[in-house]
């Protein structure tokens, strides 16, 4: 026993900077993929005054202190995403392996949230979810279910394909009923990538989650006069959180929502 929780602690702590370096690397694809450039080629650099920036100012959270926030060349202030992007995906990489351990199956769900944190903030920028990220995930997530019987295959296949559809549904009725497009291919995309990792019970979940947080979020900034009833916010970062909602607690939501029928 001491030496599994040993094994299981020293996971835990190395997780952290493995996400702090993969977040890194994730704020290169939120600038560069939904430009069309190469994600090894330029190196790393300014993006307001071109200069590149060297290893020791490219460190996780830690060269964001130490330049205090802005470009060592040109004084531009960084924006605040970079750092959030690189804590964020540590803390999600801290909390899968604290509560799936150290299995093929964390390392798959590694994956999963690493590209539900690109594009979240991809489309939050620019209101696209690129396929060159979506659309390799489902067959990931259907070969992890193969590996790991975590969901079956089964439960990933069908999430898949009920993930697409039902996202496909609602944007038809949404055009045909107001007379606008609400969701797009992306959204159909990520949803069906949702499905193959986490089954279609887990699927339903996430969808149930974005929905509400959505609607809700929504009608907040409609109130506050943020937004008019015209405006639209991106849904990939809902159904984002969504997918982390039920990745967690996913089952204990399943098991509330029916005991309120019993």
């Amino acid at each position: 026993m001491p030496d599994k929780l040993s094994l299981e602690g020293v996971s835990a702590i190395l997780s952290v900077p493995l996400g702090l370096v993969v977040g890194s690397f994730l704020n290169v694809c939120i600038w560069r993929i939904p430009r069309d450039e190469s994600l090894a080629f330029p190196g790393s650099h300014c993006p307001q005054c071109n200069g590149p920036i060297r290893w020791y100012d490219n460190i996780p959270l830690v060269s964001f202190v130490w330049l205090a926030g802005r470009c060592r060349q040109c004084k531009t202030r960084i924006h605040w995403r970079y750092p959030l992007v690189e804590g964020l995906t540590a803390g999600l990489y801290l909390m899968t392996v604290l509560h799936f351990g150290l299995t093929i199956r964390t390392a798959f769900l590694l994956l999963f949230l690493s590209v539900l944190v690109a594009i979240t903030f991809i489309d939050l920028d620019h209101k696209i979810i690129p396929h060159v990220l979506s659309l390799p995930g489902i067959p990931i997530g259907l070969v992890g279910s193969l590996l790991t019987y975590d969901p079956s295959p089964r439960d990933a296949v069908t999430g898949a394909l009920i993930g697409a559809g039902l996202v496909y549904l609602v944007a038809v009725y949404a055009e045909v009923a107001f007379q606008r497009e609400s969701m797009g291919g992306g959204d159909v995309n990520l949803l069906s990538m949702i499905g193959a990792f986490l089954g279609w019970r887990l699927m339903l979940v996430s969808f149930g989650v974005a929905v509400f947080s959505g609607a809700f979020l929504s009608l907040a900034l409609i109130a506050s006069r943020v937004l008019s009833r015209k405006d639209q916010i991106p849904f990939g970062p809902f159904l984002a959180l969504g997918a982390v909602v039920a990745l967690f607690v996913g089952d204990d939501v399943i098991d509330w929502y029916l005991g309120l029928f019993r």
